[in-house]
């Protein structure tokens, strides 16, 4: 199996690619990235390109899966324009060559709260995003929304302390929709999810998550 992976040097990103990599079913992994990751895999086709070029590299996107887990925060953007940048017009460009390359199923890193109608910038991007990959009509598309990501050793302060305050408000029966999940949990998850083959529109919510750790 043949497996298309964008986002692979990022948190949740780079537990999916670890995993692939790992997947004796799995027979190539072809990453588009920035920078070199630095793994040597015999499975591995590394493809260092901007995402505004991807349309450069449509030859090697014939494959069984695409997997996006490309994201940035508003600060690393430094504007809602660059954000919507990279969390829509690259993600769908992405989703779009993948189609023309005839990729039957696709799997999209969202996110909670995720509303073309929503009033928060960010939920709103990620719910346009949602509708505009419907309406590319993959045979299936498996869309997750988790909750605050916990990441290995993060940086992020707010991203730390929001941590702590969900845990205790969970510890007490609060807040549980938005319980935390942590990035090498949804990377084993969403790796999985390319061996899913029934033909339709999925989406993943925090509960259904947390469900499937449970097995």
């Amino acid at each position: 199996m043949k497996v298309l992976l964008i986002g692979a040097t990022g948190a949740t990103g780079s537990f999916v690619l670890k995993y692939l990599l790992a997947n004796e079913q799995i027979t190539e992994v072809v990453i588009f990235v920035r920078r070199s990751t630095g793994i040597v895999n015999d499975k591995l086709t590394e493809i260092i390109t901007l995402f505004d070029e991807l349309a450069t590299h449509q030859s090697v996107m014939n494959a069984d899966v695409a997997i996006s887990c490309l994201g940035t925060t508003l600060k690393q953007a430094g504007s809602k324009k660059a954000q919507w940048l990279v969390d829509y017009e690259y993600q769908l460009k992405f989703a779009e060559l993948c189609k023309l390359s005839n990729v039957s199923h696709f799997i999209l890193l969202s996110s909670l709260g995720a509303s073309a109608k929503s009033k928060i910038f960010y939920s709103q991007m990620k719910g346009a995003l949602e509708e505009a990959m419907k309406a590319l009509q993959f045979q299936r598309l498996d869309i997750v929304q988790p909750s605050l990501l916990i990441r290995p050793n993060s940086d992020r302060l707010g991203e730390r302390w929001s941590e702590k305050l969900l845990k205790f408000l969970n510890g007490v029966g609060l807040l549980k929709t938005y319980q935390p999940i942590k990035v090498q949990d949804l990377g084993f998850l969403m790796h999985q999810m390319v061996f899913n083959k029934t033909a339709g529109v999925y989406v993943w919510t925090l509960k259904d998550l947390l469900k499937k750790l449970q097995k």
